[in-house]
């Protein structure tokens, strides 16, 4: 099972959503769960009625709005009264038990799921806390359900594969029609809440893996003089095409406002990750001496991590952006540091093609073939074809460390004072 959580400042649109499902024949509502009222028997404003109530005896609270997908393998046959129970087991688990919540099964995808949709705000007024529910009471509530129901494990690679993202298709775009909308409000309902950003332009590097862009527009457009933001779709060249919609009708409100509060969350939260991330890097490159910058992408790419290049009209190289799957972080190839940037990845990737020339951002320079960290490991150049990655790690010949050129800090010289 893998929980999906989405917190906001409006239950009607959370309500909306989920009662818009049920009349285009793609969902049920299957209980509500500390109603007056059978799901049934309520219509769509009694419903509101009852979280508004609660709502306003806590004004000051404005994300007050708790929205979470329960998904199951494909290969799980769960009958209503089965998802019924999974759903107040969850709810419990994370101290909702007692709250108004209405359960909906959905059937709009290749899996089984359901969606719970309640507010925190008690009948005393006080608030339940959301802060980090996905991380600690519901990664909780998760395992201890798989085990309670005999469900499929979130671990377990079938469920993984399932649940994995699809980039839009954008020979299928009808402009303007709601399958769009759909198709965009379902990449990013994965990767806003999950994956750790710390810009715009990071967050757009993961969406451009899946053929999605946030467009600011122009400096002197109206989108961009009022801090909207518009989501489009990309085709095969990058190009945008299809409707623009607006940030504000998707439910999870990915405003720029909004994902402002994010940036600066993620920056801390990310940093631990980046360890990984450079030893990734530079392991791919040791491991391959002479391998061009194709192979990098490659070879990171099995290692769950996407390399998204910055280009200009020309198509030259600017900037690189690396997407960490794993540990679902993102970052900007010179915040890994200046051996990461798109101009040292060029130079480090081309040094098996002798007197090759690039272009960066106008500046032209030839790279050596020789590289310097296999002279500094001993390495002649008969032996560089056969080059093992032991080689270069623990080879102490011409060195008196075993840490790679590459990796080692230069000891800065210290100028000299001479007293007068």
């Amino acid at each position: 099972m893998v929980a999906r959580i989405n917190t906001g400042k409006s239950i009607g649109k959370a309500l909306n959503y989920n009662e818009k499902k049920v009349q285009q024949g793609q969902a049920e509502i299957l209980s509500a769960a500390n109603f007056l009222k059978d799901a049934g028997k309520m219509n769509f404003y009694e419903k509101a009625g009852t979280f508004e109530k609660l709502t306003s005896l806590n004004e000051r609270t404005t994300t007050n709005t708790l929205h979470v997908s329960l998904n199951f393998d494909p290969s799980e046959k769960l009958d209503n009264d089965k998802m019924k129970a999974i759903a107040d087991s969850y709810m419990k688990r994370i101290g909702f038990g007692e709250q108004p919540y209405l359960v909906y099964r959905h059937v709009d995808t290749g899996h089984p799921h359901i969606h719970i949709v309640s507010t925190n705000i008690q009948r005393d007024g006080n608030r339940i806390s959301m802060h980090n529910m996905g991380r600690n009471q519901s990664e909780v509530a998760r395992k201890e359900i798989e085990m309670e129901f005999g469900l499929v494990k979130a671990e377990c690679k079938r469920l993984t594969d399932a649940l994995k993202l699809s980039p839009v298709n954008a020979k299928k775009i009808n402009p303007g029609k709601r399958p769009t909308k759909a198709a965009i409000s379902n990449i990013l309902g994965i990767v806003i809440p999950q994956y750790k950003y710390g810009s715009l332009a990071e967050l757009n590097a993961i969406l451009k893996l899946y053929n999605v862009t946030a467009d600011r527009c122009g400096e002197d457009s109206h989108t961009y003089l009022h801090n909207g933001i518009l989501f489009r779709v990309l085709d095969e060249k990058g190009n945008k095409i299809g409707t623009p919609i607006k940030a504000s009708l998707f439910y999870m409100k990915p405003t720029l406002k909004n994902l402002e509060k994010r940036f600066s969350e993620n920056e801390k939260l990310k940093q631990p990750y980046a360890k990984r991330l450079r030893t990734s890097i530079d392991y791919a490159l040791l491991k391959k001496t002479g391998a061009g910058l194709q192979q990098l992408i490659s070879d990171l790419n099995r290692e769950r991590i996407s390399v998204v290049l910055r280009q200009n009209k020309e198509g030259i190289i600017y900037g690189i952006t690396y997407v960490d799957h794993q540990t679902k972080s993102v970052f900007n190839g010179s915040d890994l540091g200046k051996a990461y940037s798109a101009k040292m990845i060029l130079e480090r990737t081309s040094h098996s093609e002798p007197g090759l020339t690039i272009d960066l951002a106008g500046e032209k320079k030839n790279i050596r073939q020789s590289d310097d960290a296999l002279k500094e490991a001993g390495v002649s150049p008969s032996q560089q074809g056969e080059l093992n990655i032991p080689d270069i790690l623990y080879s102490t010949a011409g060195s008196t460390t075993n840490t790679p050129y590459q990796l080692k800090k230069r000891k800065r010289k210290r100028k000299k004072q001479f007293k007068i």
